[in-house]
Formats: C-alpha cells, sequence, structure tokens
C-alpha cells in the first residue's frame, strides 16, 4: 500500500496566529496587514500571477492551506523585479519566502512553441504581457536573497518543479542545470506542495533550520555527499547505456562519471541492485528493497554533452515517481549534488475535501477594480474534482508534476463547492462550466490491487493496452453528475476537461450520460494522430478507440434528439511523426471534412518524455543504448512550419509550403485537382472551392465517412497510389488488437498546471 503520513494535513497543532482568523484576502500591501492588525508576516507568497483567491490558482492554494494552520500569509503578486524594493513591500517574513512562477511555466507564458514572443498574458489584468519576467523562478528567488539575505527562500510551482535536475531548454537550446542551483534557493517542493509546505512551516516555527531538514518527502535540495544511513546505486547498473567516456572535471576530482567514487566505497557499484538489509531503528518489518536507497545519476556536465546519457537519465527519472516505491535521486553539478526525496504521499478524499472547504474569496483581489483576467473568467464556475493522471502521455506535464495516482474529492464536498459559487461568483447565470480536473473520466479511478499501486513502475496504467488491476467502473462519476445536476438553480452542467476516451468506451453508462447531458453542440477530444510512429511516442491509442467512442456518441446523440459533433485535436511536428505520417494525417483530415482552426506545434516542456525525444532522438520510454534506433524528429524550422501546414491544409496561405513538401518527400501526386488531392496545383483551385472563402470547418457526421482507402505512400513519377491498407484510413480496427493504442487525457498543455488546479485546455 501507499505509505501513511505520520501527521494528517490539518492534525498539526495550530501556530498561535490562528487566533486572528482568516482573512478576506491574504494581504498585498502593508496598508491591509493594518488592517488586519498584523505588525509582520510569518510567510511571504511571491507568484508571477494576479491574487486570484480561487481554488484553481495554485498561491491562493498554498497561502489558505498555510493560513488555515495558523500563519500569517502575504501574498507579493506579480512585483516589479527589477530592484529589491517590491519584495521588501511586507516587511521581513518570520520564516520564509515561498517563491512561484505562476500557474504557467514563464518561459511557456512568454513564448509561443516556434519560440516567438507572445502579447498577452492571460494571468494578468487586461492581458497584458510583460509583468514577470523570463524565468521568473530565478528572478524573484534573487531579488528576495538580496532583500533579506538570511530568510530561506522554497520554490514551488510548475516551474520549478519540471528543473528539478539537469534538464533539456528548448529557449536555450541546452541542458540546464537543475533550478537548485541558478536560484540559490533553500530547498524546492515538487509536485503538488500541501503536505510538505505545511511540515516545513511547522517545522521552521518550532525553530528548526531549513539546512536540517531533509528527511521531507516531496523535497529537493543541495548536499556535498550523499545522506547518513543511504545506499547508493549507480544508474547504470539499473539500465545500462553502453560504455561512458569520462568527462574532466574542473573541480579536481578524477571523473564526472556515473560511478559512486570514492566517498560511496560502500555503495553496490556496477552490480545489480541488492535488496538492503539494515534494519531501520524501532521497526518491526524488513525494509522494502527501496526504502533508504538512493539512484546516483550521471552528472549534469556529462547529460550535458552526452545526449545517450540524457535519455538514460529521462528514463530512469519517470520510472520513480511511484510514492509508494519511489527511491531518492542524486545527480552531482560540479563540486556538490542536488538530492531529490521520493515524492510526497498522496492526499486523502477528507484531505482534500479540507484543502477545497478553506475560504476562499472566489475572485480576484479588489485592488484589481474590475480589470478582467481571462484565466479567471475561463474558470471561475469550474470546479475541479480530482488531481493526477495515469494516462502518462509523453508530451504533457500533468504526471511528471501531479503524479499518476489519483487523488478524489468526496461528492459531498463537490456538491458544497457548487452551492459556493452559486454564493459567491458575481453574476452566475446558474451554468456549472466544467465539472473535470486534468482528465475529466478519472473521478475516484485507482488500482484495484494495493500491493500493485504501491510497488508498480509503469509510465501509464492505460498504455499499450489498460492493466488488469485498473478500476474502469465511471459509477461515481455517473453518480456526481446526476447529483450535481438536481441541485436546484443549476440549469446546465458542462464537461469541458478532456476525456479519455479509450477507458470511457469501458463503461458505455458513462459515455451516454456525458453525451446526453454535459456536452453543449460540441466535445473536443485529443487524438493527437492518426499514424502509429507518433502515437507510440505519444504513449496514445490508435484511432480503433476514437472510431468506437465516436460511434457510441453520435448513437447517444441520436437517442436524445441532439444534433452534437466531436472536435480532435491534433499536434504537429510530435517527436516520432515523419513528414509522410503528417501527409497522411492530412489526408484523413480532408477525407473527413475537417478544416482546423486552431494547430498546435509540439512544445518541448522541461522533462517530458517525448522532450528527452525531441532532444536526443532516442526513444527514452524504452531501454536507451548506444546502438538505439534513432526516432525521427523535426526540429528545424522549416520542417515544422510545413508539419503545422499539412494540418491546414485548406489555408492558401499554406498551399506553396505544402507543395514543395509533397515534391521533396516524392508524394507530387497528392497535388491536384482530384479528389484525392492535398492541395491543388500552383495558381488553381479546386472546382468545389471556386468562388468561395476558406472556412475552417471543425464538424462531421456519418459513419459512412470512415470507410476510406488506406495510407498514401511515397511513390515515385508515374506510380499508382499505395494499396488499401489497415492505416489510419481503414476500418476502425477492435479494441485491444494491435496498432489500437490507449491515448492521453486530453490537450495536456505543456508545463501549465499549477500546484492547484489551473485553467485548461484538454
Amino acid at each position: 500500500m501507499i505509505p501513511t503520513p505520520e501527521t494528517k494535513l490539518f492534525d498539526y497543532p495550530k501556530f498561535w496566529a490562528e487566533c486572528l482568523g482568516p482573512a478576506p484576502f491574504l494581504p498585498t500591501t502593508r496598508a491591509e496587514m493594518d488592517l488586519l492588525g498584523w505588525d509582520s508576516c510569518d510567510i511571504i507568497l511571491v507568484t508571477g500571477d494576479a491574487y486570484v483567491d480561487h481554488p484553481s490558482f495554485g498561491m491562493a492554494v498554498i497561502g489558505r492551506m498555510l493560513e488555515s494552520q495558523g500563519f500569517r500569509v502575504g501574498i507579493i503578486d506579480q512585483p516589479d523585479w527589477q530592484s529589491k524594493d517590491a519584495f521588501m513591500a511586507l516587511g521581513k517574513p518570520n520564516l520564509f519566502f515561498g517563491v512561484t512562477a505562476g500557474n504557467m511555466d514563464s518561459m511557456i507564458n512568454h513564448y509561443t512553441a516556434d519560440r516567438r514572443l507572445r502579447h498577452d498574458d492571460a494571468y494578468t489584468p487586461d492581458n497584458v504581457h510583460g509583468l514577470r519576467p523570463d524565468r521568473a523562478t530565478l528572478v524573484y528567488t534573487q531579488r528576495c536573497k538580496e532583500a533579506y539575505k538570511e530568510v530561506p527562500v522554497i520554490l514551488g510551482g510548475i516551474e520549478a518543479s519540471l528543473r528539478r535536475i539537469a534538464h533539456y531548454d528548448y529557449w536555450s537550446d541546452k541542458v540546464r542545470r537543475s533550478v537548485l542551483f541558478d536560484a540559490k534557493a533553500d530547498m524546492l517542493i515538487f509536485g503538488n506542495a500541501e503536505r510538505p509546505l505545511v511540515e516545513v512551516a511547522h517545522r521552521l516555527s518550532q525553530g528548526e533550520a531549513i539546512q536540517s531538514m531533509q528527511d521531507i518527502r516531496g523535497t529537493a535540495f543541495l548536499v556535498r555527499e550523499a545522506l547518513p544511513g543511504w545506499s547508493g546505486l549507480d544508474s547504470t547498473t539499473l539500465d545500462t547505456p553502453g560504455k561512458i567516456d569520462p568527462i574532466p572535471n574542473p573541480y579536481g576530482a578524477d571523473d564526472m562519471g556515473c560511478e559512486l567514487g570514492s566517498k560511496f566505497d560502500d555503495a553496490p557499484v556496477k552490480q545489480q541492485p541488492k535488496a538492503i538489509t539494515v534494519q531501520p531503528a524501532g521497526a518491526g518489518r524488513k525494509p522494502k528493497p527501496w526504502e533508504k536507497q538512493y539512484i546516483l545519476f550521471p552528472a549534469y556536465e556529462q547529460v550535458r554533452g552526452d545526449k545517450v546519457l540524457y535519455a538514460h537519465t529521462s528514463r530512469l527519472f519517470h520510472l520513480e515517481t511511484n510514492p509508494g516505491c519511489a527511491r531518492a535521486l542524486m545527480q552531482r553539478h560540479g563540486d556538490r549534488y542536488v538530492w531529490i526525496n521520493p515524492p510526497a504521499i498522496p492526499l486523502e478524499t477528507d484531505e482534500m475535501d479540507g484543502v477545497f472547504a478553506l475560504p476562499y474569496a472566489r475572485v480576484p483581489h479588489p485592488k484589481y477594480d474590475g480589470k478582467k483576467i481571462p484565466a479567471y473568467d475561463m474558470i471561475k464556475t469550474s470546479i475541479n474534482i480530482m488531481r493526477g493522471c495515469f494516462g502518462g502521455c509523453s508530451f504533457c506535464s500533468i504526471t511528471e508534476h501531479e503524479g499518476r495516482i489519483i487523488q478524489s474529492r468526496s461528492q459531498e464536498s463537490i456538491l458544497d463547492e457548487i452551492e459556493q459559487i452559486k454564493e459567491k461568483v458575481p453574476g452566475f447565470t446558474g451554468v456549472i462550466s466544467d465539472l473535470g480536473g486534468p482528465t475529466a473520466n478519472m473521478y475516484k479511478l485507482r488500482c484495484k490491487s494495493p500491493k500493485a499501486e504501491s510497488t508498480c513502475r509503469r509510465l501509464s496504467c492505460i498504455y499499450p493496452d489498460i492493466c488488469g488491476h485498473m478500476d474502469t467502473d465511471h459509477t461515481p462519476t455517473i453518480d456526481l453528475y446526476r447529483a450535481a445536476r438536481a441541485i436546484p438553480g443549476i440549469k446546465r452542467i458542462f464537461v469541458a476537461s478532456g476525456v479519455r476516451y479509450d477507458l470511457a468506451v469501458e463503461d458505455p453508462r458513462y459515455v451516454k450520460e456525458l453525451v446526453q447531458h454535459h456536452v453543449g453542440g460540441y466535445l473536443k477530444i485529443a487524438p493527437e494522430h492518426t499514424e502509429e510512429g507518433p502515437l507510440s511516442i505519444m504513449m496514445k491509442p490508435g484511432m480503433g478507440s476514437y472510431y468506437r467512442f465516436k460511434e457510441m456518441f453520435d448513437r447517444f446523440s441520436k437517442e436524445a434528439g441532439k444534433e452534437q459533433y466531436l472536435i480532435p485535436y491534433f499536434i504537429s511536428a510530435h517527436p516520432g511523426a515523419s513528414d509522410e505520417d503528417m501527409v497522411n494525417l492530412a489526408m484523413w483530415l480532408k477525407r473527413n471534412k475537417f478544416r482546423l482552426d486552431q494547430v498546435q506545434n509540439f512544445y518541448p516542456s522541461p522533462l517530458a518524455n517525448a522532450t528527452t525525444v525531441w532532444h536526443t532522438g532516442k526513444n527514452s520510454l524504452r531501454k536507451v543504448t548506444r546502438d538505439s534506433e534513432e526516432v525521427p524528429v523535426a526540429r528545424g524550422g522549416r520542417q515544422r512550419r510545413l508539419h503545422k501546414a499539412l494540418l491546414r491544409y485548406h489555408d492558401t496561405d499554406n498551399w506553396p509550403i505544402i507543395r514543395e513538401g509533397l515534391l521533396n518527400i516524392g508524394m507530387g501526386h497528392l497535388i491536384g485537382s482530384g479528389p484525392d488531392c492535398l492541395v491543388p496545383a500552383e495558381g488553381r483551385r479546386p472546382a468545389h472551392q471556386r468562388g468561395r472563402t476558406q472556412k475552417a470547418v471543425t464538424k462531421h457526421t456519418g459513419q459512412d465517412q470512415f470507410k476510406l482507402p488506406g495510407k498514401i505512400k511515397p511513390k515515385g513519377q508515374g506510380g499508382k497510389p499505395a494499396a488499401k491498407g489497415s492505416g489510419s484510413g481503414s476500418k476502425p480496427k477492435a479494441q485491444g488488437k494491435p496498432g489500437a493504442k490507449p491515448q492521453g487525457g486530453g490537450r495536456g498543455k505543456p508545463a501549465g498546471k499549477p500546484a492547484g488546479k489551473g485553467p485548461k485546455r484538454r
């Protein structure tokens, strides 16, 4: 079983300031502190977002959580980072600064997937760009240290969480150090922060130094050597990548290799891992093999210059995320190491209920004086019913941050939040915009075997097929939907979160409930691709699952007398996608009469599995060796533009680059005016489009449209099209057959999830 915490979240003795009671809003100025009667703050949180007191905003969740423990918490939101003055506005905190870039990674917030500067910021009043710096975690930490050098700084949030070890940085196109080294912070808390942060706060309040807090799960910090009492394993004894060339160490050691060296002579080097036999003091059981054991990764200096070692490190990193069996991790950077403890223990249902029952005002801070904050407007009537995702989509940051174990609230807690929305949200019209989470239909789904749940190291519970231990009964979700609809004053409840449709088809009752009551005409789902190559890297299903779900969707819509449509999302330029794969996807879109309004080019966010493949060209979802097969990767700007253009084949602006691309890969026969052509010849439009404007049609009906020719294959001049096959254009595959791979939970916006739940685009 997953271990249980020594102290539950709300069982700590309250700090003395509990007697002051909760604040209407956490103070952001000295004047607000004076109104509350505070002479100082115990904890000051610094965030790159506007302060919205709503459980979808991470700083509000963390602030209210610490307040419930009796601490006086202030917030410095979107400070002027040009000097330390803004960071001194609330005075010196008695315990620590908590720093986060915000609900989104600041670099993804600032730049498109093509590294072009954005001109808006949904987390800022009036959507204004430029009120947070690039790499906000680093800048804010440095300013906090300038303001009060002796005050501890603790990092958190998505930006820090996904940079806890050496990582590939897309924007500089190089491998960067752990953020702890560059920020010079005292501690990093990764994932959902409530449990470790509450423990840190109480221990600091009792006079303990932060440097001595090395036993708290979910934390990372810098050390000179391995912690006492821990046994080490060299990562290459677990997954041998091949010959490793030593790299000179500028700090004077013999080398920067993976082997543990003289400091760790007691560790088993270059042999299979062995169970620890030392009995912990006072324990009445034999310890598990992973307890008090850490893995030493290749050094930063090595993964920076060796892509095979980078892929090897990434693979093992992702195998050590289960809080039931994860080992500590250690990686050398120069003459020090970053030490990463096992993940925090997930919250139980009563703890989740307590977090969402805190006294949120559910509106932005009054100082914004009615200015529009787009992210808030999008989620102000949405409700987060769970955390985590066991889908494991390789391009998505949810599992790296929130974990794979689903943490669900009780039905009573969710229904109570609907009542809170009715009471507190200005202008509420009776419509709940979303009843979901990272994935809409994983509510209360968990592994049916406690032993398997606590020891499993699979990257996904439903890839390449649904695990036999996984619960697929959607009854709790169906009951929740029905109870929510029955609340007086509620007119409609929509499900806008991504639906894991290969999971949904296992329980047709759920599909019927969803389609007939919670779809507003269109339901967005995310096949992401049609071809096996990219789908296998994405860890997504084949189109067989899509066809099964669409058949149910159409049938249940017809039974309800509703005209409703599926809107699919696709990713262009994803690792594993060749030019031919993208052409086949474009032909599928054309045959199915899809004209996509929006296309997302793959965005290599830090630590994601797909980012590793993009950077290294190696498939890190499997064992990585020097001889591992190269994965096709669209890195060049022109190839990425081609892949994106192919998904908008109907846009006349894209025809020149598509024509050139088709000719380059031997698919010139797809240029012309015939029904099987993708784009017209230069200077000519297809007959069915002459005299008409290009509209981005985003709906289709009718099962007959899926009786299509097979994949398009490259051919020589004057050759014939490829024969019909079993590819993306053929008849739907049955679930469980080869090629019908499980999919990810939806849009999975990279590095865009907060400590709580942030606005999502699934």
